[in-house]
């Protein structure tokens, strides 16, 4: 069963590596027997079904997730349940690699309109007439 992405990005199955580990918190006795968080590994430095710019963004997002090598790491211990945890931590991974599929939109320069500019000296100078309008008369 692949992780579908993208029309563009699928990633099958023998890319993710899934560990199940204990999970902290509320459940009892049920916590130190069951095995319940799953903590997913993505190697994504070196996975062919991404692209350059895709790893590059998703470097970024992923932030401190990601570890040096460029695998990416995920630990899911939301739920109680082992398979709602697995389906979470899928589930984040593809709306990260979601996120970087999409590339940022390209900034417009803007240019600030002669209206604005005069508009903007005009409260300059009035601001400080009345600033100078505060100060002690001199004697002169």
């Amino acid at each position: 069963m692949a992780l579908f992405i993208t029309a563009a990005i699928t990633i099958p199955d023998w890319e993710l590596r899934e560990t199940f580990i204990r999970a902290s918190g509320p459940g009892g006795q049920n916590v130190n027997k069951v095995a319940s968080a799953v903590q997913l590994k993505f190697d994504a430095a070196h996975s062919p079904s991404l692209s350059v710019a895709v790893k590059a963004r998703l470097k970024s997002i992923a932030g401190r997730r990601m570890t040096k090598d460029g695998v990416l790491i995920i630990e899911a211990k939301r739920f109680r349940d082992q398979e709602k945890n697995r389906a979470d931590a899928r589930a984040r991974l593809t709306d990260l690699i979601e996120r970087a599929a999409t590339p940022p939109k390209p900034r417009v320069k803007t240019r600030v309109s002669r209206g604005q500019k005069k508009k903007r000296v005009e409260h300059k100078k009035k601001r400080g007439e009345l600033k100078a309008k505060r100060a002690r008369p001199s004697f002169d």
